[in-house]
């Protein structure tokens, strides 16, 4: 009876704003989607490491400005001009780099957007000249974009990035395993994602709650570059 108890539920993300948890590593970006009329010819471009919170920050200014969302591998050149019938979020930016179409089909997106009056965001790993895009005029474009970059998480913000993952995953962890956690993974989003994910799928196959012992048996057998 008790194996009927145990189900394996979707992870849901929680994207609202007040699900953001701002700290100095994010501000300056919590505070430029706030403020869209500040951004230079209405484009921002969020960078940062993976899981830093550029998707996040995304849904709650599309949320804000009824934007619509779109991943950069999407593009086309004839979709353009629906796509600006509202502001728009266009992901992973740095991924088309080499794709002559898309990266065309974003310079004309980049040229209209302005003549339209639509807001722009943009997310990205890294700034564009790290992209070797091979459009020069979209390079020269892009390198002129506005740009907030999420920094690495400091120890509220990765504290706080424990709590949230846990709560997606509807995960309950006993007081001491966030803190204990804290001082034993790296400092990087993808770590805290990594652990969080590990832990909820241990905590199923073995039906164990989420005490410190369990979490440290589990960080054990976890890949080196996880933990410290």
């Amino acid at each position: 009876m008790s194996e009927q108890l145990s189900f394996d539920l979707p992870s849901r993300a929680a994207l609202g704003r007040d699900d953001f948890f701002v700290s100095p590593s994010n501000a300056l970006a919590v505070a430029l989607i706030d403020a869209p009329h500040s951004w230079s010819n209405g484009k921002l471009l969020l960078i940062g490491p993976e899981a830093s919170g550029k998707t996040h920050l995304a849904h709650v200014w599309a949320a804000q400005s009824g934007a619509q969302i779109i991943s950069a591998a999407d593009l086309s050149e004839d979709a353009v001009p629906d796509l600006l019938a509202t502001p728009i979020v266009i992901e992973d930016v740095d991924a088309i780099a080499g794709q002559r179409p898309i990266e065309t089909a974003l310079f004309h997106l980049h040229n209209l957007s302005a003549a339209e009056g639509q807001n722009v965001l943009l997310t990205a790993r890294s700034a564009p000249p790290r992209w070797s895009l091979s459009l020069p005029d979209l390079a020269s474009r892009m390198q002129a974009v506005l740009i907030a970059e999420l920094d690495a998480p400091d120890d509220t913000l990765l504290t706080a990035l424990m709590m949230k993952l846990f709560a997606d995953r509807q995960l309950n962890p006993a007081p001491d395993v966030i803190p204990f956690l804290a001082k034993r993974i790296d400092r990087s989003f993808a770590a805290v994602q990594r652990i969080v994910a590990a832990l909820d799928k241990a905590g199923l196959e073995e039906k164990r709650p989420l005490t410190r012992a369990f979490a440290s048996a589990v960080l054990d057998k976890f890949p080196p570059q996880a933990s410290h």
